[in-house]
């Protein structure tokens, strides 16, 4: 048997004791006994906060999520709101999703900030992330935590601390918390409840959020009896908000997944719950042929990411990629505004550094600013708390997420959805389609075709592999790139951009992030960062050609699809 390493066991050793549950003790004993590696990656390290929270494996350890774990993070966020709130009431809001262990883990961090004197509202039932995010704001509350680990595989749980202004934790609360957390030992946790301070929260935030989903995303557009609507919550919470949304805006032929319509921690009937994956909208898409269904859309399972197919210009049905949806809600959300006569340079749309860039040509198209941030839609909430000046109109990122108006301030696949819907019908009425509103927008601001590689490592040997693959890319960068020379480079981890053909060097003034991005002489961009949530590489690919008429998309599209694929097979990333 493998022998375990001292500080490992040690580690683990301290699990044995009083402060931790008997049927903890139990399980670490056992690893102890049978099972080396699953201690040793139970207890290498600490359990972060990335760039969704803090994600992890459940079970016991310190690297796992477990009632001790996020005792702690909730321990530790106490001690730091009572320091920097001392003389008022604190007030926080906690939902959680479908995953197993979400609703005792959920009172368990409840549970704790009672211990703590802080006035807690707990949700009954699962809501949504979005709901949550409303909620803190809604509720006038200090923070807001939701249990979810979003679309990562069933044995996953996780734990998303947001801020008053219903944003997620950004510097430097982020920081100072996590300091409090460091600073903490397990037997300090209080974990006895005072349960006069804890209220079950219902139907009042439900209703609110819903009739705020519809402010916000409903135009009063025509054809909306005439669209057919295909809908998939592929097991997780949106269930419990998407169709009354739907219904509040007028769409009257919506079509559920049934046999995914149940929350269930499991995913029975998927690979994985990640819209982004096609494989997740297989049941869908099938029923969308079924009914002859014009859009299909599945949210993941906290409902604030969500994955859209239309029917192409062959009538085939055809999932999009985040970063074409979001350009057509953008646009369409532009243009509303400019209808309505409400942008005088005072309005903007965010997004993130691994985003299509044709983001900027639509600002630039409707002059309206385009505030680019760092990955994780915290950053674009961030940029509503720092411009204060300024309204925010929407905006989104790569991996299926949008955020319309500021109503909510993390991404949210409930209004995101309507939004998506009244795109199409309203397209539909006007002889168009959602697709063919997408081909005009590339004849208009050129044709930009991306595409995400993502490679998983996992484990303590996965990380370090990770972490090799960003030195190298570092220390031996690439000089041309599919036959074009990279003429920069930006290191948000040095953050200093580099001008490749006269070697000076610029800072970048956004937070510093393990993230590289290459840019060639052709237009094309290439970002490379080690996934906050997850145990991945993500390479982010973006390529560009005009796009002279809707005639010429399909051979376009032929030659930038086959540039990306030259581009993986010269990074050997296939």
């Amino acid at each position: 048997m493998t022998k375990i390493d001292a500080k490992i066991l040690e580690k683990a050793t301290a699990w044995l004791s009083p402060n931790f549950d008997s049927d903890t003790q139990t399980k670490i004993q056992q690893l102890i006994a049978n099972d080396p590696k699953e201690l040793t990656e139970s207890f290498y390290t600490n359990l972060a906060f990335g760039t969704g929270g803090m994600r992890g494996v459940m079970g016991p350890g310190t690297n796992r999520i477990n009632k001790y774990t996020l005792g702690k993070n909730t321990q530790g966020l106490s001690n730091y709101l009572k320091k920097i709130y001392p003389n008022e009431q604190l007030k926080v809001a906690i939902a959680y999703d479908c995953r197993h262990n979400s609703k005792s883990l959920a009172q368990t961090v409840a549970n704790v900030f009672s211990a703590n004197d802080i006035q807690v509202y707990l949700f009954s039932d699962l809501r949504t992330t979005p709901e949550l995010s409303f909620a803190v704001k809604y509720l006038d509350c200090h923070t807001g935590i939701v249990l979810t680990a979003s679309h990562n595989p069933p044995e996953y749980n996780g734990y998303k601390v947001y801020w008053s202004d219903g944003g997620q934790i950004v510097p430097p609360e982020d920081d100072e918390i996590i300091q409090e957390i460091n600073q903490l030992d397990f037997a300090q946790i209080k974990f006895e409840a005072k349960d006069d301070l804890i209220h079950l929260v219902d139907t009042e935030v439900d209703e609110a959020f819903a009739n705020a989903s519809v402010a916000n995303a409903d135009f009063k557009v025509s054809g909306k009896d005439n669209l057919k609507i295909v809908f998939t919550s592929l097991h997780g919470t949106s269930i419990t908000m998407i169709p009354d949304v739907l219904k509040k805006a007028g769409y009257t032929n919506v079509h559920i997944v049934e046999e995914q319509a149940k929350p269930d921690g499991d995913f029975p009937t998927v690979v994985s719950p990640n819209p982004e994956e096609p494989e997740a909208l297989k049941m869908a898409m099938q029923l969308a042929e079924k009914v002859h269904a014009d859009i299909v859309v599945g949210t993941d399972p906290d409902g604030d990411r969500l994955g859209i197919a239309v029917r192409n210009l062959e009538g085939e049905m055809m999932l999009l990629n985040g970063n074409q949806t979001m350009v057509v809600m953008t646009d369409f959300l532009l243009q509303q505004w400019k209808n309505n006569n409400k942008i005088n340079g005072k309005q903007f749309i965010g997004s993130t550094i691994v985003s299509t860039p044709m983001m900027e040509k639509l600002g630039e198209a409707y002059n309206v600013e385009c505030k680019i941030g760092l990955t994780g839609f915290k950053w674009i909430a961030k940029m509503i708390k720092d411009f204060p000046e300024l309204e925010f109109i929407g905006g989104g990122e790569e991996s299926f997420g949008f955020m319309t108006g500021d109503f909510v301030r993390d991404k949210d696949a409930v209004t995101a959805t309507l939004l998506a819907c009244e795109i199409a019908a309203q397209a539909k009425a006007n002889g168009s389609s959602f697709f063919a509103s997408l081909i005009d927008m590339y004849v208009a601001h050129g044709f930009y075709k991306e595409k995400l590689v993502s490679l998983v490592k996992k484990g303590m040997d996965g990380a370090a592999e990770i972490k090799q693959i960003m030195v190298d890319l570092r220390e031996n960068p690439l000089t041309t790139i599919d036959g074009s020379k990279v003429i920069r480079i930006e290191d948000y981890q040095a953050s200093t951009t580099t001008d490749m053909e006269h070697g000076t060097k610029t800072p970048i003034s956004i937070p510093k992030s393990n993230v590289l991005i290459y840019y060639t002489a052709d237009g094309t961009k290439i970002a490379a960062r080690p996934s906050g949530t997850e145990p991945k590489i993500k390479f982010y690919f973006s390529v560009n050609l005009p796009l002279a008429n809707k005639a010429d998309f399909a051979t376009v599209e032929k030659q930038l699809d086959a540039k990306i694929d030259r581009i993986v097979q010269e990074m050997k990333l296939n």
